[in-house]
């Protein structure tokens, strides 16, 4: 599988799969992608007159009701749809990404001083398929001050690639939130993936990742821009993962087992 992907024009593919579903003409696929990845139309709002494309079905706003955002201090809420991959202790920098492939931090975040706040911490990587709800919340309330993008490959993150490709998340295009919280430092690394059209962040508009040459940069916003537990922080613009990071300081434990569905607004970690 990596021999044939490594060999695969995988920006490119991306970027033409962005462009097709951004077409009007790819609103014609929706009925099938819905049947095929079982996504439950009934929970998402419909804007007037329909989507307008197959891009706007993947990026769809829930109905309110749909994903009701646990309110104890005492947990970090899972910011997406996903399943639980990976979780638990930075030990000497180190994350697991499955089984015999371990990655490091540093690398994953792009910066050694950032690493050195999240050593000890805890970690939760969630996968997001096809059909999940694409959009990404903050975990808590907090403040975005410094965020990162870091450009990369495109390799898939389907857990198939991501138990054999070493290296993986360090290895795709990936941009780091911080937001800082009043229990501690908490990070969101969107891994960007092979098809993802592109990774958008709220607090930026200007600056929106997706295939394509890009720079590494750091941005710092002041004053900070402010979220509420739950609130809309980005979006992926087809199925990816994200990896979340919190302070050794603030303890706590996974609040869901490896391989478990987690809907957005549910425990993640409890302290």
């Amino acid at each position: 599988m990596s021999r044939v992907l490594r060999y695969l024009p995988k920006a490119w593919l991306s970027w033409s799969a962005g462009r097709v579903a951004r077409s009007s003409s790819s609103r014609l696929l929706i009925p099938w992608f819905a049947r095929h990845y079982g996504v439950d139309r009934a929970a998402a709002v419909v804007p007037e007159g329909g989507y307008a494309n197959l891009q706007q079905f993947f990026c769809r706003q829930l109905l309110p009701t749909q994903r009701p955002v646990d309110a104890s201090p005492r947990v970090l809420v899972s910011p997406v749809d996903g399943t639980l991959g990976a979780s638990g202790v930075i030990e000497e920098g180190q994350l697991w990404q499955a089984k015999g492939h371990r990655y490091s931090l540093a690398a994953l975040l792009g910066d050694a001083e950032a690493a050195s706040r999240f050593r000890g911490g805890r970690y939760c990587t969630l996968y997001l398929a096809p059909g999940d709800y694409h959009r990404v919340h903050a975990p808590t309330a907090g403040r975005v001050r410094t965020a990162r993008y870091i450009p990369g490959a495109y390799w898939p993150v389907n857990p198939q690639a991501v138990a054999r490709i070493p290296g993986l998340f360090t290895s795709n295009e990936r941009l780091v939130t911080e937001l800082e919280t009043g229990g501690g430092q908490v990070a969101l690394v969107m891994v960007g993936a092979c098809l993802v059209g592109g990774i958008r962040v709220n607090y930026d508009p200007a600056w929106n990742a997706g295939p394509g040459p890009h720079r590494a940069a750091e941005r710092h916003y002041d004053p900070a821009a402010v979220f509420a537990r739950g609130q809309e922080l980005g979006r992926f613009e087809f199925g990816s993962t994200v990896i979340v990071l919190s302070e050794a300081a603030m303890g706590g434990e996974t609040a869901a087992l490896p391989g478990g569905c987690l809907h957005f607004g549910e425990p993640l970690l409890k302290f």
